[in-house]
C-alpha cells in the first residue's frame, strides 16, 4: 500500500514520445499593408457613403421632427413621411426578409462583396486602420514601434492613437443611440451631463464594441465570430464571382530580377513577393485557394496587379474571377452570362415578389387604426322610449401626421344608429379613446346580433369597417 501511495504522488514526467497539443491557436497580430487601386478606390467610396448616412440620418428633420426615429417610449417609428406602429411589425419582417434574400442572391451572385466593402466592421476596421496609419506610421513603421522599448514618443503615440479611437468610438455610440432618442435632445442631454440610464449604457456599449472590433478584434470577428463565414459555402457554387489566383500562369512562383526571363527560368508569372499576404486584412494566403477568411476586399488583387506593372507582366495573375471561368478559360462576358442561372433566377423572383408584396401592401395601408371593443360594465341597457342600448370603447390610432376628422357611422340592424358624438377629431400620431353609445328602437329579436362599425374620414379619404356584436336582452 505504501509503494503504491508514493507512486501516485511522485510528479509523473512526460516522455519523448509525447507532443503537448494546444486546441487554440495564439493570435498573431496582422499589420495590414495600405495599398492602392482601384478596389481600394472602390472601398473608400462605401466607407464615406455608408458613414455620411449612419452619421447623416439622426440630423435630418422631416414635418418638424427627426427623419429617422424609433421613439421606443412613444412606441412610434418615423421613416421620413412614413410612421409605423408596433402593429405594424409586419413590414418590419418583410424588412428582414428582403434583406437575408438580397445577401443570398448577391453572395450567389458575386460571392462575400458586402463583407468587403460595406460590411459594418469591414467599415470600421478601415477608419481604425487609417487612424493607426496617422500616429504610427506604415506598416514597418507600426512593427517596429511595437518591438521598440516604451519611451516619450511611443507613448505620445500610442497615447494618440487611443485617445482618437475612444472619442471616435463614443461619437458612433452617440449616434446609434440618436436613432432612438432625438439626436438633439441627446446631445442637449450630454452637454448637460444629465442622460438616462438607458441612454448612458448603449452609447457606451456601442462605443465599446466599436472600439474593440475594428481597434482590436478586428479579422477575428470576421473569422471566429461572424456566422456569414460559415455558412457561406451554402450559397458559393462554380458560377460564383471571387477572388482567384490563376495558379496555371503563376506557378511555378520564384524569385528573380526584372530583365530575367521567367520561361528560360522555369518559373511562374508570381515572384513569390508575399505583397499579397501582406496586405490582406485576415491574413490569408490567397495563392492557397478559397478560403473561409477571405472577405473579398480585393487588396490582393491591387497589390498583384502593382508588381506586375512593375516587372513588365500582364495584370489579373489574382482577379475577381469564378472557378468554371478559371477551369475554362472563360472571358468575363461569358462568366457574366453564367450568373444567370437557375438558382440566381429563383431567389431574383422570391426577391422581387416580396418586394412588390411589400411596396403594394404599403401603398394599401390605412393611416387609421380603430379597435372596437365592447364596455364590459354595462354590455345592454333599456333606455327611453324602449330603445336597446349597447356601449362600446373604440380606440383611434391616427398613424399619420396630419389631423382628421373621423365620422363614426353603424349598420347591420333596422333603425340602428348612433346615439353619442358622431365626429372625433384626431391630432398627428394621436392615440385616443371614445365611449360610443348604439341605440336600436324597440321589438328586436333578443340575443346576440352583428353589426358593422364604419369610420369616414371627412375628406373622403379613409374608410374603415369593424365587425362587432350587438346585444338585445331577453
Amino acid at each position: 500500500m505504501s509503494t503504491q501511495a508514493t507512486s501516485s504522488s511522485s510528479p509523473r514526467v512526460p516522455t519523448d514520445e509525447e507532443v503537448e497539443i494546444s486546441l487554440y491557436a495564439a493570435r498573431k497580430k496582422i499589420y495590414p499593408r495600405a495599398v492602392s487601386g482601384v478596389f481600394a478606390k472602390w472601398r473608400w467610396v462605401f466607407v464615406w457613403l455608408t458613414q455620411l448616412v449612419f452619421y447623416g440620418l439622426p440630423w435630418l428633420s422631416w414635418n418638424g421632427r427627426q427623419a429617422v426615429l424609433f421613439d421606443l417610449e412613444a412606441r412610434r417609428f418615423y421613416l421620413f413621411g412614413l410612421v409605423l406602429y408596433p402593429q405594424d411589425f409586419i413590414y418590419l419582417t418583410g424588412i428582414l426578409v428582403v434583406s437575408a434574400l438580397s445577401l443570398f442572391l448577391f453572395t450567389a451572385i458575386a460571392g462575400r462583396l458586402w463583407c468587403g466593402y460595406a460590411c459594418p466592421q469591414t467599415v470600421y476596421t478601415e477608419i481604425y486602420l487609417w487612424f493607426e496609419k496617422l500616429f504610427e506610421g506604415d506598416r514597418s513603421a507600426r512593427m517596429r514601434l511595437d518591438q521598440s522599448p516604451w519611451n516619450l514618443n511611443k507613448l505620445l503615440r500610442k497615447g494618440g492613437k487611443q485617445l482618437v479611437w475612444i472619442l471616435f468610438g463614443l461619437w458612433t455610440g452617440f449616434t446609434f443611440a440618436g436613432y432612438f432618442t432625438p439626436i438633439q435632445q441627446l446631445g442637449q442631454a450630454v452637454l448637460s451631463w444629465d442622460l438616462g440610464p438607458w441612454q448612458t449604457f448603449w452609447i457606451f456599449f456601442y462605443g465599446f464594441a466599436t472600439y474593440g472590433n475594428a481597434g482590436y478584434m478586428r479579422e477575428q470577428v470576421c473569422k471566429y465570430m461572424c456566422p456569414y463565414a460559415r455558412f457561406q459555402s451554402a450559397m458559393f457554387d462554380k458560377d460564383t464571382m471571387i477572388v482567384t489566383y490563376d495558379s496555371r500562369r503563376g506557378e511555378p512562383r520564384g524569385a528573380r530580377k526584372r530583365s530575367a526571363d521567367p520561361k528560360a527560368l522555369g518559373l511562374g508569372d508570381c515572384i513569390d513577393c508575399t505583397l499579397c499576404v501582406q496586405v490582406c486584412p485576415t491574413g490569408i494566403d490567397i495563392r492557397n485557394g478559397l478560403q473561409y477568411e477571405c472577405i473579398g476586399c480585393g487588396a490582393c488583387a491591387d497589390v498583384c496587379d502593382e508588381v506586375m506593372d512593375k516587372m513588365g507582366y500582364p495584370r489579373g495573375l489574382v482577379k475577381y474571377s469564378t472557378q468554371n471561368g478559371m477551369a475554362n478559360g472563360w472571358t468575363r462576358a461569358q462568366m457574366i452570362r453564367r450568373a444567370f442561372r437557375p438558382r440566381v433566377l429563383i431567389y431574383s423572383a422570391i426577391l422581387l415578389s416580396i418586394v412588390a408584396a411589400l411596396g403594394v401592401s404599403l401603398w394599401l395601408r390605412v393611416p387609421l387604426k380603430v379597435d372596437v371593443i365592447r364596455d364590459r360594465g354595462a354590455l345592454a341597457r333599456m333606455v327611453e322610449m324602449g330603445r336597446i342600448e349597447n356601449v362600446y370603447r373604440i380606440q383611434f390610432m391616427n398613424a399619420s401626421e396630419t389631423e382628421r376628422t373621423v365620422l363614426v357611422e353603424v349598420e347591420g340592424l333596422p333603425g340602428i344608429e348612433v346615439a353619442s358624438e358622431r365626429s372625433v377629431h384626431l391630432l398627428p400620431t394621436e392615440v385616443r379613446s371614445v365611449a360610443v353609445r348604439v341605440q336600436v328602437p324597440p321589438g328586436q329579436p333578443s340575443g346576440s346580433h352583428p353589426i358593422v362599425f364604419v369610420f369616414r374620414s371627412t375628406d373622403g379619404s379613409i374608410a374603415v369597417r369593424e365587425k362587432t356584436t350587438f346585444l338585445v336582452p331577453r
